[in-house]
């Protein structure tokens, strides 16, 4: 929790979040996640997790979940339990092969596989819906996201909404109670 709050917290800023609300209060996860000791320790964390969830695999949306579905996927190689990592698009490339999820293979499907959505801040919930829906699309099934940080915004109860269940590492009140 101290690297958080050293690299990614402020208080006292005003900002507007992906939400559309604004807040004084910021966590910008990127400078943890993208630090060797932030990432080590938020992939065991959020792998702890996941590793209850029987998941085929991990992903999420860009830019927050890259660096930590890169992280998470090689610490479950390193443990002997090779969990492979998607990235979803919030939209489809406009060029190439015009895909919205990466990490499959041309033969690999998500046809029946269960995915588990990772971010690294959760407020309201939209972000994440982008993610589900994507998986969802290609016949993946999700009942699970797990946040490096949850808000405690409203986006428990919009995942809920959607049949899935919100697990947290932290949240705000963590930092700011």
């Amino acid at each position: 929790m101290q690297i958080i709050r050293e690299r990614s917290y402020a208080f006292g800023v005003s900002v507007t979040l992906a939400s559309g609300r604004k807040s004084n209060t910021y966590f910008n996860m990127k400078p943890t996640m993208l630090h060797p000791e932030g990432a080590f320790l938020s992939a065991a964390l959020l792998l702890d997790e996941i590793s209850k969830l029987d998941a085929d695999y991990v992903g999420g949306l860009e830019l927050g979940a890259v660096p930590i579905t890169a992280a998470v996927t090689a610490r479950s190689f390193a443990l002997g339990h090779p969990l492979p990592a998607l990235i979803m698009r919030k939209k489809a490339k406009d060029h190439g092969t015009q895909q919205r999820l990466e990490g499959l293979t041309a033969e690999e499907s998500l046809k029946d596989k269960r995915v588990v959505v990772v971010e690294d801040v959760t407020t309201s919930g939209g972000s994440t819906l982008q993610a589900v829906e994507a998986v969802r699309d290609m016949g993946g099934t999700v009942e699970h996201v797990v946040t490096v940080l949850d808000r405690d915004e409203g986006a428990t109860e919009t995942l809920k909404d959607h049949g899935i269940t919100l697990i947290s590492l932290f949240k705000q009140s963590d930092f700011t109670g």
